[in-house]
């Protein structure tokens, strides 16, 4: 199953952002080598939020990715949400 991470930001988050960028990319990448996540980056034009694409039998790895997430602890992220996603097109599709 897929499950998308919804993230809404501060209004200075690209200005906020730089000096809490490697550590939040380094733990991007250590839930995608762990096959958890897909996809991810930030919304674009205005810059309001990001979209983490999320593989698993529940939620519980987008969640538990919040929890350590460094935008979440240092407070770029004023609120998150997850969404399960019912993917029916293209390779990886867990619904036919």
């Amino acid at each position: 199953m897929h499950y998308i991470l919804f993230y809404d930001v501060r209004p200075d988050y690209v200005e906020k952002r730089g000096q809490f960028r490697d550590l939040h990319l380094k733990h991007a990448r250590a839930a995608y080598e762990r096959s958890e996540l897909l996809l991810g980056g930030a919304l674009a034009d205005p810059v309001d939020g990001a979209m983490l694409v999320f593989r698993g039998d529940s939620p519980a790895a987008a969640e538990a990715f919040t929890q350590s997430d460094p935008y979440v602890t240092n407070g770029l992220v004023t609120q998150w949400r997850v969404r399960k996603w019912n993917s029916v097109i293209g390779d990886g599709a867990t619904v036919s």
